[in-house]
């Protein structure tokens, strides 16, 4: 049941679901979450802490930066089923298809030292 709970709150925010959309075009920076997004770090890595709890994201460290990735789903399987059908929902989201048109410029950012 635990783990059902945390991949359903995980999903309850909106941007925690733009993240998991986002994600599917590659590895992104905590920078580069917060450029597309428009928050601030702080919340954004409060959303990427979640996302990780419930198995939905990985984090990896290369030098000073923390990257995220689609996690593949084998620490849960109802974290394994909902990406799975993620992967597919709201594709023809127009505010989606924007924030993915930014990604481009917020890799740029990848330094992390250009605040928003």
């Amino acid at each position: 049941m635990k783990a059902f709970i945390r991949v359903a709150k995980a999903l309850s925010d909106p941007n925690r679901v733009r993240v998991l959309k986002l994600l599917q075009e590659g590895e992104l920076c905590v920078c580069e979450i917060q450029k597309v997004l428009g928050l601030a770090q702080s919340t954004v890595s409060k959303h990427m802490k979640l996302l990780e709890d419930a198995g939905l994201v990985n984090r990896r460290r290369q030098g000073t930066w923390i990257l995220y990735s689609l996690a593949d789903g084998s620490e849960s399987e109802y974290a394994k089923v909902m990406l799975a059908e993620l992967a597919h929902w709201l594709d023809d989201d127009a505010e989606l298809n924007q924030m993915r048109e930014i990604l481009p410029e917020a890799a740029v950012l990848r330094d992390c030292k250009t605040k928003n």
